[in-house]
């Protein structure tokens, strides 16, 4: 099988079928490439970009974050938003490779999780908050 082949196979994370442009919370975790801790070296510069986002992108802000050496959990909140959150994290990214000069800073793609209710949005804030390198969230919990 060819590269490109490959590439055309992979499975898609994402909802089918779901406008990511929508208005609404979104929790996010973005991973350093090979779990590298470069976002400790980097700490002031990502968390700059990060929250420089908002006056880049009408109608977006950012609700919760917490940056650890090898990822970041991030919940966003667009309203409104004329970009997808795909090209907002591809934004953050580029800014950060950008800014820091590493080109294999980030690993591809993201982890994605629509927040459907407040007390989802809660439990995610009290996860990122207090229990960051925990085992992974069971978001159906949520939603029960």
């Amino acid at each position: 099988m060819t590269m490109n082949n490959l590439l055309h196979n992979r499975k898609s994370i994402r909802l089918k079928n779901y406008d990511y442009s929508s208005n609404g919370y979104y929790f996010v975790t973005i991973c350093t490439k090979n779990a590298k801790p470069f976002i400790t070296r980097y700490h002031k510069t990502i968390k700059a970009i990060l929250y420089s986002l908002p006056t880049k992108i009408n109608g977006l802000n950012i609700d919760y974050t917490c940056l650890m050496p090898t990822h970041i959990h991030t919940i966003f909140i667009l309203n409104n938003v004329k970009k997808t959150l795909g090209e907002i994290i591809r934004m953050f990214k580029a800014l950060v490779t950008k800014e820091t000069g590493l080109t294999n800073f980030w690993q591809r793609n993201y982890y994605e999780h629509v927040i459907r209710n407040e007390k989802a949005l809660l439990k995610i804030r009290e996860y990122i908050q207090n229990n960051p390198l925990a085992e992974k969230l069971k978001f159906d919990q949520f939603y029960k």
